[in-house]
């Protein structure tokens, strides 16, 4: 696969991988909880718990009827802006890349779930004894990191541009 740009391998070689694994482990907790079961892993800070949610994020727009259409749309048009703007980066640009194919992923694996189920299966539940942060999952965890890997390679780039500009 030499001749493939280095940027689509990226793609490939995170998207892949991580859209497999968020819609195995999803398929996993639907088969083996029941719906609102919890396990504790670690006491007062981390449990599994399956849950479902109809919304956006924090259960935006749960109830809205027209939630679907938008959220496929929205996932439809995000994966193509995503694949305009990784087909305009050079291969150097690997963390700006990889940042794309972390959101890429999770816009897709959360798709999935919204097409095939109508809502998404989350089950990852950060709280601080009785302080819960909304349950997520692994699609979700790939948009928050590549959101802010875009940021940080978009703080670098910004840096490195200034530095250019006060060299010339």
């Amino acid at each position: 696969m030499p001749d493939v740009p280095l940027r689509y391998r990226i793609l490939v070689g995170i998207s892949l991988p991580l859209l497999l694994l968020d819609q195995w482990i999803k398929f996993y907790i639907d088969r083996s909880f029941a719906l609102y079961e919890s396990v504790q892993v670690i006491k007062n800070f981390f449990n599994i718990t399956y849950v479902r949610n109809r919304g956006a994020a924090f259960g935006m727009l749960a109830d809205s009827s027209l939630r679907m259409p938008l959220f496929i749309i929205i996932a439809i048009v995000a994966g193509g802006a995503i694949l305009f703007y990784l087909h305009r980066m050079t291969d150097e640009q690997k963390l700006g890349a990889t940042a794309l194919a972390l959101i890429f992923s999770g816009a897709i694996g959360n798709l999935v779930d919204r097409i095939r189920l109508g809502e998404v299966i989350d089950f990852l539940d950060a709280h601080w004894y009785g302080h819960h942060w909304p349950a997520f999952n692994i699609a979700d965890s790939a948009i928050t990191v590549g959101v802010g890997l875009l940021i940080l390679d978009m703080w670098r780039e910004d840096r490195r541009k200034k530095r250019e500009d006060a060299a010339d």
